[in-house]
């Protein structure tokens, strides 16, 4: 198992992939960003028990930064605590009541090559940097979590927390999350999970309001923009979800746009009814329990896809910058169900 399996995956989703709209790149292929990615999922597997305090000083020597964040971050330890983290990391290597052991062995198979996964984030990266050639690329990490984070930031690098990516049968999974989130927690979905949560880190949200509306708005034009970036990918998977959630979506799109007119949610600023619309979870309990979670941002993404079908002057960047989602709306002429196939 591997990056090999889901490259062939990519190209198929290539061929059935129904992007419709406007394209932002040259003609030719922009020429890839290089990407590295450090393995200190693979340096951290090599510590033993038996030489623990020199393989933690190893780690310390050779990835400074990142060694002091990991075990402050994941382990909550404090980093200069050596005694107690010469104690608790063979724990966290080899526990088996929680199955981290089998987990990390499960990490090493799929992660045995990642080629494949630096390719795709460095024709994303490539095409950010076309629009903003300012962009500076972080160092990007793969590592061990325990179960805690799929993908961590700071300003200076990002970290792919690889044992959250191990598939979705995989069967430990069954004990720390819910089934709605394994939809996610495959190998092919860490590029868009990257790209949408670097674009979320560096793109602000600039309005003043804290409508439903403003927040639909701002993460629908952070996923108009990362569905651009991935334009061979169908949306559903840029959104997280099952082809069948997409579909229901479009089949019921003009029925939820009148229930959410009809209740005036739009306008609403309470934090259940923001949360309801905007947060994972396995619905969207203002709309239905059929309806996905993070369904405002979906609705979001349709309004401003169709304001770009309306204005084709209108620019990548613009888009981004402009921060009145009122106006986003109006001259979006958005008509539910328009885009469905």
């Amino acid at each position: 198992m591997g990056y090999r399996l889901w490259v062939i995956g990519l190209s198929i989703l290539a061929l059935t992939a129904c992007q419709r709209g406007r394209n932002y790149w040259p003609k030719g292929s922009l020429e890839s960003e290089q990407i590295d990615i450090v393995r200190f999922d693979k340096a951290l597997l090599n510590v033993q028990e038996k030489t623990v305090a020199q393989d933690i000083r190893v780690l310390y020597d050779e990835y400074p930064a990142f060694m002091s964040l990991w075990v402050e971050d994941i382990l909550g330890i404090p980093s200069a605590d050596t005694a107690f983290l010469e104690r608790q990391l063979p724990l966290f290597l080899n526990d088996t009541l929680y199955g981290f052991k089998q987990t990390n062995a499960r990490e090493q198979e799929v992660f045995a090559d990642v080629h494949a996964l630096e390719q795709a984030l460095g024709k994303a990266f490539a095409r950010i940097r076309h629009l903003y050639p300012d962009t500076e690329i972080p160092a990007i990490y793969l590592f061990i979590s325990g179960f805690q984070t799929p993908i961590y930031f700071n300003d200076e690098l990002i970290g792919i927390g690889a044992d959250m990516y191990l598939g979705s049968d995989y069967e430990y999974y069954n004990r720390v999350v819910y089934d709605y989130q394994k939809q996610t927690m495959r190998p092919e979905c860490i590029p868009v999970d990257i790209i949408s949560a670097y674009l979320f880190r560096t793109i602000p949200y600039t309005s003043t309001k804290s409508r439903l509306l403003d927040q639909m708005i701002y993460r629908g034009k952070v996923m108009y923009l990362t569905a651009q970036i991935f334009d061979q990918l169908p949306g559903y998977e840029v959104m997280g979800w099952t082809k069948a959630q997409w579909q229901w979506c479009e089949r019921y799109e003009r029925d939820i746009w009148h229930l959410v007119m009809d209740k005036r949610d739009l306008f609403k600023t309470e934090s259940l009814v923001l949360t309801s619309y905007l947060n994972d979870g396995p619905f969207t309990s203002e709309v239905s329990q059929d309806a996905p979670g993070r369904l405002g941002i979906w609705l979001g993404w349709r309004i401003v896809q169709s304001y770009m079908e309306q204005h084709p002057e209108v620019s990548l960047q613009a888009l981004m910058a402009e921060p009145d989602a009122q106006i986003i709306l109006e001259e979006s002429n958005y008509r539910p169900g328009a885009f469905s196939r």
